[in-house]
């Protein structure tokens, strides 16, 4: 099967509940289903980031595949990178069912999954299993567990036993539905944990996730806590508490973090913020909203090196990435860019 046959066979999994549809889609992947890109990656695309070379700068987004359970077969989508998670110390249930919502009208999904996953141990030996050379670079995302947590230790300990497993990780301290979670992004507890990664001597450039909804204030000193402790860029932004006025779907009034479109405005806003705060001295990932090459783009000219996306791969299929590969090519040329690096920055 190809990446367009599997596209052309998503209407009959959006007529299944959202997660059991997931779920399918994950086994569908795991055994091959969804087919391989194998165009080759137009050399514009390729990028340097965090000392890893990317053939192209499109990524998943976490919580796609929380379990690492398809990371091959997504690779062979044509992404550039793949970042698995979010996982945490020890397995969880996540929160009671239904918890994912697609706002089919927006193109948007909600969700309250409260970081649902097998634990790091399982997480770990699965990433260990694969078979290098990975044809992507592989990224971790890592969480906290709902009961029983302390930051500064867990965040630390995941990032030390996933040494060699990942080629980067990231300490997700933005998502919504993970009660306190967010209030880690406070300079304060932020550096704490910051400063017990920095103790171990990581073994692999370490990112933060944050959230759109923080208040820009805020942001100067996330920007310089994270420089002084040699964290090596920031995924700019997690999914939204926020609902804008524009949602028109019934599902709009479920709790839970909001992707998709409504999210691209926003998270770019504060993109471009965090930018020119950074100035050069952080890797930035744009995420929040991506559903096409001209979105891409966009992230790339407000400041994004790399971009990732999650939500428009579920309503597309699989023949999205290798689109938005091509499409991304041709604006960068249209526009006399010699690489894709040439344009970060350029709108910020």
């Amino acid at each position: 099967m190809t990446p367009a046959l599997a596209s052309a066979l998503m209407p009959l999994l959006r007529g299944m509940d959202p997660e059991a549809a997931h779920g399918l889609a994950l086994r569908g992947l795991a055994l091959g289903l969804a087919g391989t890109d194998r165009t080759p990656d137009d050399p514009i695309l390729a990028v340097t980031a965090f000392g890893r070379e990317f053939r192209n700068p499109l990524g998943l987004a976490a919580g796609f595949d929380k379990n690492a359970v398809a990371i091959l077969p997504l690779m062979r989508l044509g992404f550039g990178h793949v970042e698995a998670g979010s996982v945490t110390p020890r397995g969880q249930p996540g929160n009671p069912r239904p918890r994912l919502f697609r706002l089919a009208e927006d193109r948007a999904v909600i969700n309250r999954m409260g970081m649902n996953n097998d634990g790091l141990e399982a997480f770990r030996s699965r990433l260990l299993a694969l078979k290098r050379p990975l044809p992507a670079v592989l990224g971790a995302n890592l969480g906290l567990n709902k009961d029983g947590s302390e930051p500064t230790r867990d965040y630390a300990a995941m990032v030390q036993a996933l040494a060699g497993a990942a080629d980067y990780v990231v300490v997700n301290v933005s998502s919504p539905n993970t009660p306190g979670l967010r209030d880690l992004q406070g300079e304060a507890r932020l550096i704490a944990i910051l400063d017990s990664i920095q103790a171990i001597g990581p073994a692999m450039p370490v990112l933060v996730k944050i959230a759109p909804d923080l208040a820009e204030d805020a942001l100067p000193a996330l920007v310089e806590a994270c420089v002084a402790r040699g964290v090596a860029g920031l995924i700019v932004a997690n999914t939204t508490i926020a609902r804008p006025d524009s949602l028109r779907s019934p599902q709009k009034v479920q709790a839970g973090g909001l992707s998709g479109p409504p999210l691209f405005a926003p998270s770019t806003a504060m993109l471009r913020a965090v930018f020119r705060l950074a100035a050069g001295r952080l890797t930035l990932i744009g995420c929040g909203g991506v559903g096409s090459a001209e979105d891409a783009y966009a992230k790339i000219r407000a400041g994004a090196t790399l971009v990732q996306f999650y939500a428009a791969l579920a309503y597309d299929g699989p023949a999205l990435v290798p689109r938005m590969k091509q499409g991304l090519a041709a604006l960068l040329r249209r526009d006399g860019f010699g690489s894709a690096a040439a344009a970060v920055g350029v709108d910020a």
